[in-house]
């Protein structure tokens, strides 16, 4: 039977129940963490798993994709909310939320998931890696106990270290050993419970000796002992809250490609990255309604919903649930949790974001790649967050059509004597009386055509010369192109020369005979091309032959 659709094996349901089970334990501590880290109530960390897992699960084409709030999105909604009074930071987060729906719905059901590809590895890798080391430097206040009044998290870090007197050892010390605890738990069996174990035992560990100086959850803000309720949004917020919220759903929506990437569903088939586009953003549009922080797949969170059994869509379903019997249950519980312990964890968190060997891979690609992912990451670094994911794609999109453009060449066909052809050296200046077929290589728009013009043989001298474009295999030519052709089709002509198109398809005939090439050229020397390969470069020589022997 299917485990695509809610119907499954009894079996597979009571699997995929514990695998909720200990997915909700794992991943409650993170979601009070994502809840720090997006400077609101720890719980609406998870309210974004009750709400955003739950109902995502039921969407996405990914069968076990985890949907929940992520390091990326926290530190976004931090960026979308700063300078917003506390609050109201509910009304902003349900407009937020409801707004990153609606973008990653929109983008789902135009099936614009294929656009993922286009952002480049080394954006990404800059892009991660900042937010990682952002999500480190966030946490130097609450592992300190020292809290530096500068701006920037960069400049915060330095200030801190500036007044290292100042810092709270018992504090530190909670920090520290949360680390300790879960990188060494990570070493043995337990390891998809080092964050569990981390928090548990130093949560202990501060309720017994009591220090003074270490704040807990409780200090900070209280942990409702509700489910989260309807918010209806404030639509005068829409215009504050749109950048922002097209930046978190791209952020999201580009973690997730790696999951929609990688994990199979249980028939083997990979999902449809614009199935999960729709999930994602019902997800989301779950998570406006209660307030929660945005969600995104997590490659993570999958993994290990994998590891724990999971089989199905009522894994994800599961975890949501247990998240909100932990809410209504062990409120009191989560509110005695250390600060310093839910900043230690967040440390690996965003030191795990950080993949050296992905790092490597970019720096020894080329100077490109490795200037791009630079960049990024300083962006990522001192910018907002969406201008950072701005500068990340629009160097993709630059280096896309630089490299485009750098592709292209041009290749020589010789036909042969038997009817096959042969591939020949482009002379640099065309001989007179001669038929020259030209095989453009590459991409044919604007940034690209600059270059083939490099690339054609110039006409100087020649006399009663044919040349022959094979543009087979291409569905459209743009403006550019065209004027290029123009252009080199007046130079043949004013040697009594020829210019001649083969292989053309009926739109690019179409695309021709609106602009004033096909009266330039002639509509007689523009061949279509023809299922049998060859076929239509055979007529094109023909006529290139029989108007050579005219001349």
């Amino acid at each position: 039977m299917s485990q695509t659709g809610l119907r499954v094996p009894r079996k597979i349901l009571i699997n995929d129940m514990v695998s909720g089970l200990i997915m909700a334990v794992v991943n409650i501590p993170g979601a009070l963490a994502n809840g720090l880290l997006a400077g609101v109530n720890p719980v609406f960390g998870l309210y974004s798993m009750i709400a955003g897992t739950t109902v995502a699960a039921l969407f996405t084409s990914s069968v076990i994709m985890n949907v929940d709030s992520t390091s990326a999105t926290a530190l976004a909604t931090l960026d979308a909310l700063s300078g917003i009074p506390e609050d109201q930071h509910l009304q902003y987060m349900v407009v937020l939320g409801l707004l990153v729906g609606l973008f990653m719905l929109v983008l789902g059901f135009l099936k614009l998931g294929f656009l993922v590809r286009f952002i480049s590895n080394s954006v990404m890798t800059g892009f991660l890696s900042g937010l990682g080391v952002l999500t480190i430097l966030g946490q130097v206040g609450d592992v300190t106990g020292y809290s530096s009044e500068a701006g920037n998290k960069v400049i915060r870090t330095i200030d801190t270290i500036l007044h290292w007197r100042e810092i709270d050892l018992a504090t530190l010390a909670v920090g520290l050993l949360t680390i300790v605890i879960i990188l060494g738990t990570n070493r043995t069996r337990l390891q998809k419970y080092s964050f569990l174990v981390g928090v548990f035992l130093t949560t202990l560990l501060v309720a017994v000796l009591n220090p003074g100086t270490v704040a807990i959850v409780g200090d900070t803000t209280e942990i409702l002992r509700s489910l989260p309720s309807l918010n209806l949004p404030d639509l005068s917020l829409v215009p504050t809250m749109i950048l922002p919220a097209a930046a978190i759903a791209i952020i999201a929506l580009v973690q997730a490609a790696g999951v929609s990437g990688s994990v199979p569903n249980p028939d083997g088939d990979y999902p449809d990255p614009s199935g999960d586009f729709r999930g994602q953003g019902a997800g989301n549009i779950a998570v406006g309604l209660v307030g929660g922080i945005p969600v995104g797949g997590s490659l993570s969170g999958t993994f290990l919903i994998q590891s724990a059994g999971g089989k199905s869509r009522w894994a994800n379903v599961f975890t949501g649930v247990f998240a909100a019997i932990a809410v209504l249950l062990i409120a009191r519980l989560i509110e005695a949790i250390p600060m310093p312990t839910l900043a230690g964890l967040l440390i690996v968190v965003g030191f795990s974001m950080i993949n050296v060997p992905r790092i490597q891979t970019v720096w020894h690609t080329g100077p490109a790649p490795m200037v791009i992912m630079l960049i990024t990451f300083v962006a990522t670094l001192f910018t907002p967050i969406q201008v950072a994911v701005a500068v990340g794609v629009a160097l993709h999109i630059v280096l896309y059509v630089f490299r485009s453009a750098e592709a292209v060449r041009v290749e020589r066909i010789i036909p042969q004597d038997d009817g096959t052809f042969t591939e020949g050296v482009v002379p640099d200046t065309l001989p007179s009386g001669e038929i020259v077929v030209l095989y453009p290589i590459g991409s044919l728009f604007f940034a690209g055509v600059s270059e083939l013009e490099e690339h054609l043989p110039q006409v100087g001298q020649a006399r009663g010369t044919v040349v022959i474009f094979r543009l087979r295999d291409r569905d459209e030519v743009g403006s550019t192109f065209v004027r290029a052709l123009d252009r080199y089709a007046r130079a043949l002509q004013a040697g009594d020369n020829k210019l001649m198109l083969e292989g053309l398809n009926e739109r690019v005939l179409e695309q021709l005979g609106e602009t004033d090439l096909l009266d330039l050229i002639g509509k007689e020397n523009a061949f279509l091309g023809q299922p049998q390969f060859g076929a239509s470069l055979r007529q094109a020589l023909a006529a290139a032959e029989a108007w050579i022997a005219q001349d």
